[in-house]
């Protein structure tokens, strides 16, 4: 199943172009396709297997709960794999979304938005193998920061900084900013509103 992460190709894939990309043979091809299917992990139309933008992380999530390796699974994942996901879950909860935001004066760059209920989401996902407390910390201040900008330059905004990991265990908090895990993220927002008081919450005076 890890090597058909490989496989995971935004698109439509023939049962051949993915035994070519994992190099498996058809038929384990054809399994590890059905398998994808039965969970939910694209669609089939005729003989093509359509993926869309998160569903690679999806199946890593998938295999994470399976109990396969986290080292073995992040080789298969990119930035934007993690950042799609984030983005499906937002506009599935009704959100508007926009990913890669870019901010000026100075440049910054927010990966993921939300927009719901006149309060904006700002995420930055963070696809780290591992990480200490200051990196964290670290990378809380600065997303603090980029949340300060975007309200300064949106007019009459209310936003929320947040950080949404791939290797974290629960949610946890530094400096009110929560620190999301991206398997317990759905959760996570279809709670949101109901917690927000506890959040770092930032607005135009």
């Amino acid at each position: 199943m890890i090597t058909g992460l490989q496989g995971i190709i935004q698109g439509g894939v023939s049962v051949k172009d993915f035994s070519a990309v994992t190099k498996l043979s058809d038929a384990e091809s054809k399994i590890i396709l059905d398998e994808f299917i039965k969970n939910d992990i694209g669609t089939k139309e005729n003989n093509s297997y359509l993926f869309e933008d998160g569903d690679k992380l999806k199946t890593a999530i998938f295999l994470l709960e399976k109990g396969y390796s986290i080292d073995e699974i992040s080789v298969a994942l990119e930035w934007r794999d993690f950042e799609g996901l984030t983005a499906e879950i937002l506009s599935e909860k009704n959100f508007a979304v926009m990913k890669n935001m870019m901010l000026t004066k100075p440049r910054m760059e927010i990966d993921v938005v939300g927009i719901r209920l006149g309060i904006a989401i700002l995420i930055d996902c963070k696809h780290w193998k591992r990480y200490s407390s200051s990196a964290l910390s670290t990378a809380v201040k600065k997303q603090i920061e980029r949340t300060k900008q975007y309200v300064e330059k949106t007019p009459g905004a209310i936003a929320v900084p947040v950080i949404v990991t791939l290797y974290q265990d629960k949610i946890d908090f530094i400096e009110n900013v929560p620190i999301v895990p991206i398997f317990q993220f759905a959760s996570f927002i279809d709670e949101f509103y109901g917690n927000i008081d506890k959040m770092n919450t930032i607005g135009t005076d």
